[in-house]
């Protein structure tokens, strides 16, 4: 997944994002500190990761905001800030987005056709890294097997 140039605000803020181009009057940048980093996994593996951390009562925070390319070659889980310093579970990559393009305000995102599958407003604001990393590694094995029954 490319960098789309959009992200969610900090869990305090409660704000959805909006298209870099945004006006002034309708968006607010965000500082790069506050930014969350961005995990991208192929979108097989993401969509049974997002299953399992749904159905897993038990794992605190659930999942976050899940971005989709209109490829449907990746997805992207927006993870706390720094999650890039010490990330790495192969087959996925996490960038840090350093607050860059992020606006806020009320617009869904559209660079290149990239849009929610869990939009930030429909869930909590973040995926813990942790619960992401358990997820990824559950769900590849699921998929292996699925894919030597064949």
């Amino acid at each position: 997944m490319e960098n789309t140039g959009m992200n969610t605000a900090p869990a305090s803020s409660g704000a959805t994002p909006v298209p870099a181009g945004a006006t002034a009057a309708t968006a607010v940048a965000v500082a790069p500190a506050e930014a969350p980093d961005l995990v991208t996994v192929p979108t097989r593996q993401g969509l049974e990761a997002v299953d399992i951390i749904r159905r897993a009562a038990g794992l605190p925070g659930g999942v976050g905001p899940v971005l989709h390319d209109g490829s449907d070659d990746t997805l992207g889980f927006l993870v706390p800030p720094g999650t890039a310093d010490a990330w790495d579970m192969p087959g996925s990559a996490c960038t840090q987005t350093n607050g860059r393009g992020m606006r806020f305000g009320d617009v869904s995102p559209t660079a290149g056709d990239t849009g929610w599958l869990l939009p930030p407003e429909a869930v909590g604001p973040v995926t813990d890294p942790e619960v992401l990393r358990a997820a990824l590694g559950e769900a590849a094995r699921l998929i292996e097997a699925a894919d030597n029954c064949r």
